[in-house]
């Protein structure tokens, strides 16, 4: 029997021996998460049912378990390299095949997607045109480098002060001149954007009527634009005794004419006042900004905590290229090691719980990081010696049974 027993605690001590080395080996490998030997000692079923003074035939492997613990993150150069932290696998498209990994060390192919060394696809929600994203079925992700589609500007936001100390001018009787500077107090100029991306600047000029209103005129590319009004302005800012505007806004469009050939053209501007004042101080231009922009070339990208790709465009735009998503299992144990650094849905581990990061279960992302190896070195080398002593020992009850075995047979 104690043949038996050493026997089983050999192949123990030697399969623990060999998850120890795999451990040691891929203690450099993005990713990994180190096993554990996890024994059970072995009886003989009794036929009486009864076996309080059996004793046991030896041990076995009873399952090899994967610590699934956090390892370290560290800082890479490449904004492709994704790090989680916390719960949850990146989940590939392996060839029509779904596989899940931890390591998160991507590049991309040919065709601008997302893969892992092996060619395996990272999948998330993919975004269309204007940045919304499909939160269907995850698909495989990509950076779509197509110019950004320049926006027409369609609103200027402005806050300026005006001086109320400024002396009237009648514009009925002095008329305005864009290019006579005494017929105006006050001008500023904003860049504006046609259909096609291309810049116009579009300058407003304010007179100070006799009645305390102010008269607003524009021009476009140095063209007076008319108005409506009676001497030709946009329209007029009305203001109360205490500075504020009471005008109501946001004002009626201006019709910029495009000079850009084939650009929709005129193409309307609202202006909104809302804020600019009327204060005894020198003109000021607190607030101006416009909605539109031109076309834009993608420059680069990150990746968000939540997994949104986020493009950066040259026009100084950004947008949304994508979203990764993470999964999660009720029983990470259960899943199947396919190597590579991956593995494979199982009937045990349960179904994948898919979602964005930092949702749920699922932990958060770093881009620019990887997440290493969570083998501790140190510990694998202590049970390398331990196991080596449990092999040595086991070793030793064989060499003991097989002279017990010698003394009997030299009974005479």
């Amino acid at each position: 029997m104690s043949f038996q027993q050493g026997l089983s605690g050999l192949n123990a001590a030697a399969k623990n021996l060999d998850i120890i080395g795999n451990n040691v080996a891929n203690s450099g490998t993005v990713g990994f998460k180190q096993s554990q030997a996890q024994f059970a000692d072995v009886y003989a079923n009794s036929l009486t049912g009864a076996g309080g003074a059996g004793v046991g035939i030896g041990t076995k492997v009873a399952q090899i378990a994967q610590q699934f613990t956090q390892g370290n993150i560290t800082a890479t150069n490449n904004p492709l390299d994704i790090a989680i932290n916390g719960g949850g696998f990146f989940r590939m498209d392996n060839n029509g095949e779904v596989a899940y990994q931890r390591n998160g060390q991507f590049q991309l192919d040919r065709m601008g997607f997302i893969v892992n060394p092996t060619g395996a696809r990272l999948t998330g929600y993919t975004a269309d045109a204007s940045g919304v994203l499909s939160t269907g079925a995850p698909a495989p992700l990509s950076i779509n480098t197509a110019d950004l589609v320049p926006q027409i500007t369609t609103e200027v936001n402005a806050v300026l002060n005006l001086d109320s100390g400024s002396t009237p001018i009648d514009s009925s009787t002095v008329a305005f001149n864009m290019n006579d500077p005494t017929t105006f107090h006050s001008s500023t100029a904003i860049s504006v954007y046609d259909s096609l991306g291309n810049t116009q600047t579009l300058q407003t000029y304010y007179v100070k009527q006799p009645s305390g209103a102010w008269e607003m005129y524009a021009s476009n590319d140095g063209v007076q634009i008319v108005g409506a009004g009676a001497n030709g302005q946009i329209t007029d800012l009305a203001f109360n005794s205490s500075g504020a505007l009471t005008t109501g806004m946001p004002l009626a469009a201006i019709n910029v004419p495009a000079t850009a050939t084939g650009a929709t053209s005129p193409f309307p501007v609202t202006f909104d006042f809302t804020g600019t004042t009327q204060f005894g101080s020198a003109f000021s231009v607190n607030t101006l900004n416009q909605d539109g922009y031109t076309s834009g070339r993608l420059a680069g990208f990150n990746i968000g905590a939540d997994g949104t790709l986020l493009g950066r465009y040259t026009n100084g735009q950004s947008a949304v290229l994508g979203q990764v998503v993470l999964a999660n299992f009720a029983n990470p144990n259960g899943l199947q090691q396919m190597g590579n650094n991956m593995w494979a849905e199982t009937s045990t581990s349960g179904t994948p719980l898919v979602g964005t990061p930092d949702s749920g279960s699922l932990g958060v992302l770093q881009s620019s990081a990887v997440e290493d190896s969570n083998v501790d070195l140190t510990a694998e080398l202590v049970n390398m010696i331990t196991a080596q002593r449990v092999y040595q020992a086991n070793a030793q009850t064989i060499k003991a049974q097989d002279a017990v075995l010698q003394t009997l047979v030299n009974l005479r």
